[in-house]
């Protein structure tokens, strides 16, 4: 059975970091590109920042840009989103997304309807 576990979300300050991890059970995740959404309730779900299977091609949304890095430890089977600068406009609930790419190592899709894996999802709040 294929899962992924986000974590590392909360609530932080404006101005201050998170890491969310995504990590991976029953799959190999170096055959997947790894995709970040974002999603609150009643609001359509948002790109965030999209990785490769082999780690060489990436993807930031403008409103993240910046401030956000997307990384992944295949051999640990999880990939990563560093999240600095948070605004409170950052707050949401951040799903990651695994889409399996054979054909290539180096490619990732933005439609989230390509995705193959989801995640449960982690609340990410900023707020004074």
């Amino acid at each position: 059975q294929v899962q992924l576990v986000e974590s590392g979300g909360g609530l932080v300050h404006p101005g201050g970091s998170l890491r969310l991890s995504c990590a991976a059970s029953g799959v190999t995740l170096d055959s997947f590109a790894i995709g970040w959404f974002r999603q609150a309730p009643g609001t359509e779900r948002e790109e965030v920042s999209f990785i490769s299977s082999d780690g060489t091609n990436t993807y930031y949304a403008d409103s993240v840009k910046g401030r956000f890095t997307i990384s992944r430890d295949n051999a640990k089977n999880t990939a990563y989103l560093h999240m600095n600068s948070l605004k409170a406009e950052d707050t949401d609930v951040y799903y990651c997304a695994a889409q399996f790419t054979y054909h290539s190592r180096t490619y990732y899709s933005r439609d989230p309807a390509t995705y193959d894996y989801w995640g449960q999802g982690t609340q990410v709040t900023v707020s004074s």
